[in-house]
Parts: C-alpha cells; sequence; structure tokens
C-alpha cells in the first residue's frame, strides 16, 4: 500500500471536515481506516489500497454534510492523485454501499465495500456510538431523548447486519455496551 498516498487522502479530509464536529469527521473516518484495516488483515482477500482508500474517504461526500453528486469531493482527490479512472469507480462503489440509511437491508456485493461498511457500522456501536450519536443530535438541536430513538433506529440493528465474520464479532461486545447503557439511562430517567 502507498503510505504516501494514504497521508495525503488523510491531509484532504482534515481540510474537507474542518469545523464540523457532529460525529461525522477526521476523527470518524480515521476509527473506520482503522477498523476496516484490522478487518482486512483477519478476513483477507481484498485489495487493500481500495479499502484504505474508500474508508478514509467515505464520508467525503456524506449527504448530511455536503451537496455533491457522484462523490465530486473523492473524485476531485482521487483525480489530484493520479488514479485510474477504473479504480476510482472501485472506491466510490464501496463508498457508495457504506450508507446505512441508502443501503438498508443491503449488502455491499465486493469483499472491500463488505469491510468498508463493516468498519463504518462499528463505529456506530459501543461507547464512541453513543458519543456519536448526542453529538450529532445536539449538533441539530435534538433532546437527548430524540437522540436516544436513534438507537431503536439503528444502532440495534446493526450487530445483525455485519457482512463478514471479524465484524460480527468485533460489533458483539460493542452492542451489548449500548444495551447496558440504554437499560442504565432508562433506569436514571424514568420518573419515580
Amino acid at each position: 500500500m502507498n503510505e504516501s498516498l494514504i497521508t495525503s487522502a488523510i491531509a484532504y479530509i482534515d481540510g474537507l471536515f474542518k469545523n464540523i464536529y457532529d460525529g461525522h469527521d477526521v476523527d470518524h473516518s480515521l476509527r473506520v481506516y482503522h477498523n476496516a484495516l484490522r478487518i482486512a488483515e483477519l478476513e483477507g482477500c481484498c485489495d487493500m489500497e481500495i479499502v484504505a482508500l474508500a474508508a478514509i474517504l467515505h464520508d467525503a461526500d456524506d449527504h448530511k454534510l455536503f451537496s455533491t453528486e457522484n462523490n465530486e469531493n473523492a473524485r476531485i482527490f482521487l483525480n489530484q492523485q493520479h488514479i485510474s479512472a477504473d479504480e476510482a469507480d472501485r472506491i466510490c462503489e464501496v463508498i457508495n454501499s457504506v450508507s446505512f440509511s441508502r443501503n438498508r437491508g443491503r449488502h455491499p456485493e465486493t469483499q472491500e465495500g463488505k469491510i468498508v461498511q463493516d468498519a463504518d457500522r462499528l463505529d456506530a456501536l459501543g461507547a464512541v456510538g453513543i458519543a456519536r450519536t448526542y453529538a450529532f443530535g445536539g449538533r441539530h438541536g435534538r433532546s437527548i431523548d430524540e437522540s436516544t430513538r436513534h438507537f431503536y433506529e439503528k444502532l440495534l440493528l446493526l450487530k445483525d447486519e455485519m457482512n463478514t465474520s471479524s465484524g460480527k464479532k468485533m460489533a458483539e461486545s460493542r452492542h451489548a455496551f449500548l444495551e447496558m447503557f440504554l437499560a442504565e439511562l432508562k433506569n436514571e430517567t424514568d420518573s419515580p
């Protein structure tokens, strides 16, 4: 894998996500990247460069953040790096398979897509998933109760929608932590 290309991709998203702190930020993308590399190493049989670039760039055109079409922000970076049109299309295909809301109930066709989708979903689970949910909710004017609904509409469903055996195993403890958190939240907020 071309380390200088990875460094450039990280610098690109750092600029792209400047002043975004709602859980869809550089730190999130880097966690997805590291999750993806870990899953890819365990699962094998994939193009690591496509996994790495798709993971880093997976939110570069997220509809919640940008009004772009056809992966415009991701493609700008890939073109600047002289990535072939075929490889850029493969990376964008993986990126387009990640979003929960746009791919609900569907699994990616490629191993790279399965890995990056699992890596992104892992970052919506566990302690970091809880923190991201309330950061996003607060930024968008949602109450604690409104943000908590997101656990039932999405987060608690993710464990059973993982693609890879490694992703499924990693999701188990994070899912259990969500359930424990919600039980404690209910205990603390229920009226006596």
